[in-house]
């Protein structure tokens, strides 16, 4: 099977109740969570309506522009899959539209996220099916190929791995790896519960943060 046109299988996927408890916890704290290290770049933002994502990745690489495999991602994907597709970045052609969007829906699919761009998108704005992608174009896809499904695939340094996790929300995406998820998810939960007591102390007027002053005596700071 040569290198650039071949299909994979997906031979492990994140479980359907972890992925259910990522889906109510912020990107932004399950990135605190590890480390602040992971992110798939400013470009790619929420296209839909909104609402959070998480599902196990079913990747794609493809040729900019050209969305052959990603048809066929459709065809293969399972119910709570999210297809991640790398086409690059390039905003010059669409990946995807309104009536790949309907087949997705349609299966009962998580989400998809594209390093590459989208049409239709006040089609796209107007549902909450989660969508990420870098641009939009009028500008319609090729399907020629090449391209590779269930490979390892890079967004601006985020590497995916067939069946990791994928998050996302308004704020942007995040991959949280295969074997890291437990950790992550009991760090996360573990942070939500803290956040939760602050924000009890703020609306009883009982916060504090004398950490501020801690920190800036520390550093040398004139004034205090």
């Amino acid at each position: 099977m040569p290198i650039g046109l071949r299909i994979l299988p997906r031979e492990r996927a994140v479980p359907a109740d972890t992925v259910a408890r990522f889906r109510a916890l912020p990107v932004a704290n399950i990135s605190d969570c590890m480390a602040r290290l992971t992110a798939g770049g400013p470009r790619l933002r929420p296209m839909h309506q909104g609402g959070a994502m998480a599902g196990p990745a079913l990747t794609v690489r493809t040729r900019p522009g050209d969305n052959l495999l990603v048809h066929k991602a459709i065809a293969l994907a399972q119910p709570g899959d999210v297809i991640v597709v790398d086409a690059g970045g390039d905003l010059s052609n669409a990946i995807i539209g309104e009536l790949m969007l309907a087949q997705m829906v349609r299966k009962g699919l998580a989400g998809i996220v594209i390093h590459g761009a989208i049409r239709d998108s006040g089609a796209i704005a107007r549902q909450p099916f989660p969508v990420y992608a870098a641009g939009v174009t009028h500008r319609g896809p090729y399907k020629d190929g090449p391209g590779e499904i269930n490979v390892a695939v890079a967004l601006d340094g985020m590497v995916i791995a067939p069946g990791d996790l994928m998050v996302g929300d308004e704020d942007g995406l995040l991959c949280v790896p295969f074997d890291a998820t437990e950790a992550v998810l009991a760090a996360t939960e573990a942070k939500q519960a803290a956040e939760a007591k602050q924000m009890a102390a703020i609306a009883a007027g009982t916060h504090a943060a004398p950490w501020v002053d801690e920190t800036l005596r520390r550093l040398g700071c004139e004034g205090l």
